[in-house]
């Protein structure tokens, strides 16, 4: 009985999560409270269980970058960056655009695609206005990009955050299985959006006049606070590519790089906290404590032995079919509740998996659930967050038009990766 509660409840808060009538992280609190309540889960179970908890790796590795990230953003690095792309584009549209996402990418795989897409957006919009072009095709092309970038890395995008504490993989092991087929992708994708967007890249003279009397030095607004800030990140980035050397988690180096850099900035804690998405890292905590419970019953377990009759020894269907399923679903919701809810199950399907093939579906994972975000506005956070900037800023994205886009650079992405699993890890 208790099992089946718990798959009811869970469905529920995935339908409200998928649709948001309601708040996730209010859907997310009141499905880890009815968990508890039906006996799915408890204190214990919640709070100190790396298998059925809150993972606090996650936890605290997002919100040490977001405090990071919090301090550069006073800098005003940010703006320097996209006022000296469009200068150096020469005020030309494409350009301009093919500048910014390739921009967008890199940030997304060094800080994280939500961060990255709380800054860009906002700069994005002053720099349509400069350009005087209209700024959906800018936005959404970076929006489609730092999930694409984000895939790169560890701390690129909060499913591999939650795929690497799960499946114990390093910082370094996704820079060389997920990193190589990220740049192969962009260098498809980046052509592709220009193309699809190219009748609304046109600006007239003028307008690329008065983008190259802009100054980028003008936007930097704390010139030692950016020298102390990058030397902290670049030292948070060497400790995550050495931190198995270093026997330390990504989310202690997080916190650490946090730690120091709050305190040589001497900003008050207003001045950062603010760029901290505090509503996301509840939400993550909810949802774990949802996922948890569903293991704590069995239901987990049962979907794994059906997936196993399904696949038997079948290593390649298994692999195949994990990128697929995760692409479809990631776009139909969340990657991330998504990505919580299938850790348990990949953990089960990779038992007896050795050599090259050790991790497999969990690259299978990782790339479905990465690159099927794309396909809707509710696929990832990053989506979000991008659409709610670009209403407050006046600038409506409707669900279809984002698919309309979204949906073609799934299908690409997904479509070069199939390849690349099927050679490389067989």
């Amino acid at each position: 009985m208790e099992m089946i509660l718990a798959v009811v409840f869970f469905a529920i808060a995935y339908l409200f999560i998928a649709t948001e009538r309601v708040s996730r992280v209010a859907v997310a609190l009141s499905g880890a409270g009815a968990m508890v309540l039906i006996g799915a889960t408890d204190a214990d179970a919640a709070f100190f269980s790396h298998e059925t908890g809150i993972d606090w790796n996650v936890i605290f590795l997002l919100l040490g970058m977001m405090i990071i990230v919090g301090v550069i953003h006073k800098t005003g690095l940010f703006e320097f960056l996209a006022v000296s792309a469009i200068r150096k584009s020469g005020g030309r549209p494409k350009t301009a655009l093919i500048y910014l996402m390739v921009l967008t990418a890199i940030s997304s795989a060094i800080l994280d695609n939500v961060t990255t897409i709380l800054l860009a957006v906002p700069m994005t919009v002053i720099v349509t206005k400069h350009l005087q072009v209209s700024a959906v095709p800018f936005i959404l092309s970076q929006i489609f990009v730092s999930n694409i970038g984000g895939a790169a890395t560890l701390v690129g995008d909060p499913p591999n955050i939650i795929i690497a504490s799960k499946a114990n993989l390093s910082f370094n092991s996704f820079l060389l299985y997920m990193a190589p087929m990220v740049v192969l992708i962009m260098l498809v994708v980046v052509p592709l959006l220009v193309y699809m967007f190219r009748k609304e890249l046109v600006n007239s003279e003028s307008a690329r006049k008065n983008v190259m009397e802009l100054s980028p030095s003008n936007f930097l607004k704390d010139r030692v606070l950016l020298r102390k800030s990058l030397i902290v990140l670049t030292l948070v980035m060497l400790a995550f590519i050495t931190h198995s050397i270093l026997n330390l988690e990504p989310s202690i180096i997080a916190l650490l790089g946090a730690g120091v850099l709050v305190g040589i900035s001497r900003l008050k804690p207003r001045d950062y906290v603010q760029d901290v998405e505090w509503s996301t890292l509840v939400f993550f905590a909810g949802l774990f404590v949802m996922v948890g419970a569903l293991v704590n019953v069995g239901a987990l377990a049962e979907f794994a032995d059906f997936l196993k009759g399904v696949f038997g020894d079948n290593t390649r269907l298994a692999a195949g079919s994990i990128l697929g399923i995760s692409a479809l679903l990631s776009g139909i919701i969340d990657n991330i509740p998504y990505v919580a809810s299938m850790t348990p199950v990949v953990t089960e399907l990779s038992q007896g998996l050795v050599g090259v093939q050790e991790h497999v579906l969990w690259w299978s994972l990782a790339f479905g659930a990465d690159f099927g975000g794309n396909a809707t506005i509710v696929g990832a956070s990053a989506n979000l967050v991008g659409i709610g900037l670009a209403h407050k800023a006046g600038i409506k994205i409707s669900f279809w038009q984002f698919s309309r886009y979204g949906l073609i650079v799934t299908a690409v992405s997904v479509a070069m990766v199939y390849p690349y699993i099927l050679f490389y890890f067989f």
